[in-house]
């Protein structure tokens, strides 16, 4: 019997002991949730149809866990104040206008109209958002802008700043130009929430707010998969969620080509994927510009020379050198010794300069192959007799003949910092916007660049076509364009950032999923306060800002195992 008894008491506390080891795993998973921003709903009385949501051990427990609603901004405002004080919102009484005195135009108008569709997107018969003798019903935000912005567009250095104020007395949004007023505006519809019986809810919040760069933008490549002007227009709606205001346009590269050029019309015909079905016509063009502009966004278009042009040679095989190898006939850089090539290239800018408004174009520069330029017997004639004794000053002889023709339009010109390479920064006009974007040295790069008066934007650690597995934004959100070694003047050179999304293995299909929410991550770095760096509240308000997007039409992927409240699935 000894020998049974203890055999028995053994298991008794084997099972306690498992029972013990249980319920702890249990209440860190529970605590950790609600530390992160999650809440357990037990019961149907959220709109969820899937029986079980289930987390990981990491993440804690398993169950039904809801990503918590709080009205929290992306990205988070430079100077914020809420209290618990808490107003109620309904689509039949709220409204917005102008103040006394303020300037009006379409744009505002316009914007009035989207968000009220963006705030009010939830059924007000489920969600009950009536207001009563019991709660305090907003009915107006007034805006005030002081600069007039009747046929505005957005440019570099336009003023975004606002000042938002929600009070019992109403809501007033002061700005001193319109892409101020476009910002607040995406602010005060980010601080709704539904509250208690899925009222449309807001605390009382004063906010001062301002971008740290003026520079904040996200790259599309367009050459390398079509990408239908649907999903552009629905990435420039995420873009303006996240208060980006720049889309830099990489349209043509060495795959395809398009375009569809007024002057050279052969160019699409022959350099596209299809002629018909895979080109972007003029009246594309303007449908992008115009609702990019609407949303403060700068469209920057760039047309990469004197490489990545092998789809340019199917409409203008001149244009191209030649040359021959144990593969046989190939083509490849633009020739840069030919009058006829830079003939070409100032009426193409031209019609670049007519087409897109903006005042920056992007010339490309970056990764040329000189293997056909070493084989040109012309070429190898034009530099000896020039003295280039190496071929990058071929391509910085290109390079700067192209940027006078860009300076005589009136234009200025962007370039990757293959251009500016060591011992060819001085051979850039001073107001030439360097793109750095190789991995790895950055920080030593950005030194460079500025030591020498150059303006610079980062993207060479927001490269977001590069994937991995788990939560992969946190490195975006580290990084940061001011952190290498320089003088203030230096990183006041830095106009921001961009994230870039290249096409190898994204279309349409993946993009806006690919994109978000870890293009949020920069968009906040770009946009908030240097010292803004608290992870731990970035990733509930994250999550938070994902499902924002999931309910806006923005198929954000998810950051890790939860629920989006009022998403039907």
């Amino acid at each position: 019997m000894a020998p049974n008894l203890c055999r028995r008491r053994q298991w008794i506390k084997l099972c306690f002991s498992l029972v013990s080891i249980v319920l702890c795993c249990y209440a860190s998973g529970v605590f950790s949730l609600l530390r992160s921003g999650y809440t357990t709903r037990a019961g149907s009385d959220e709109p969820i149809k899937s029986s079980s949501l289930r987390f990981s051990r990491k993440t804690g427990g398993t169950g039904r866990y809801v990503v918590r609603e709080a009205g929290q901004v992306w990205p988070k405002p430079q100077h914020q104040v809420s209290t618990g004080d808490v107003f109620v919102l309904s689509r039949d009484t709220f409204n917005f206008t102008y103040a006394p005195g303020s300037h009006r135009c379409e744009i505002l108008d316009l914007a009035f109209g989207r968000y009220t569709e963006i705030i009010f997107s939830i059924d007000e018969a489920a969600t009950g958002s009536k207001c009563d003798a019991d709660t305090t019903c907003l009915v107006v935000l007034e805006v005030s802008v002081k600069e007039s912005c009747k046929g505005a567009s957005p440019h570099l250095g336009a003023k975004e700043n606002y000042e938002l104020s929600v009070a019992r007395e109403g809501v007033k949004l002061k700005t001193d130009s319109v892409w101020g007023a476009l910002r607040g505006l995406e602010t005060f519809s980010q601080l709704i929430y539904r509250g208690e019986h899925g009222l449309y809810t807001v605390n009382r919040t004063d906010i001062q707010d301002f971008p740290r760069f003026p520079h904040r933008g996200v790259l599309l490549d367009t050459s390398r998969h079509f990408v239908p002007v649907k999903y552009i227009l629905q990435n420039l709606d995420a873009m303006a969620f996240n208060k980006f205001n720049v889309f830099h346009w990489h349209i043509v590269d060495d795959p395809s080509f398009p375009y569809e050029s007024i002057a050279f019309p052969e160019l699409s015909k022959k350099g596209a994927f299809h002629p018909d079905t895979h080109v972007y016509t003029q009246k594309d063009v303007r449908t992008i510009l115009e609702y990019a502009r609407l949303r403060g966004i700068r469209v920057v278009p760039e047309f990469d020379t004197p490489g990545h042009t092998l789809s340019w040679g199917h409409g203008q095989p001149s244009l191209l050198t030649t040359c021959y190898t144990k593969t046989g006939k190939q083509r490849g850089a633009l020739n840069p010794v030919l009058e006829a090539t830079y003939q070409f290239m100032g009426k193409l800018l031209q019609e670049i300069k007519d087409v897109f408004p903006d005042q920056l174009v992007h010339l490309g520069g970056d990764e040329v192959n000189f293997a056909c330029w070493k084989n040109d017997a012309e070429i190898t004639q034009f530099m000896e007799k020039r003295g280039f004794d190496y071929y990058v000053k071929l391509q910085t002889y290109y390079v700067q003949r192209i940027m006078k023709i860009v300076e005589s339009l009136g234009k200025v010109s962007a370039v990757w910092e293959d251009v500016a390479a060591k011992g060819q920064e001085g051979s850039v006009p001073k107001n030439t916007v360097i793109q750095v974007w190789r991995p790895g040295k950055w920080a030593q790069k950005m030194a460079q660049v500025t030591r020498h008066g150059l303006r610079t934007i980062l993207s060479a650690c927001w490269y977001l076509d590069l994937i991995s597995t788990g939560e992969d934004w946190p490195p975006y959100y580290r990084c940061d364009p001011h952190a290498f070694n320089g003088t203030m003047a230096q990183k006041d050179l830095v106009l921001g950032g961009e994230a870039c999304l290249w096409g190898e293995y994204v279309d349409w299909t993946n993009l806006l999923s690919r994109l978000w929410p870890r293009a949020s991550a920069i968009a906040e770095r770009l946009w908030s306060s240097q010292d803004t760096t608290d992870m731990e509240d970035a990733s509930v308000r994250l999550g938070e800002h994902r499902c924002r997007m999931i309910r806006r039409g923005i198929p954000a992927q998810p950051l890790r195992p939860s629920a989006c409240p009022f998403v039907p699935v």
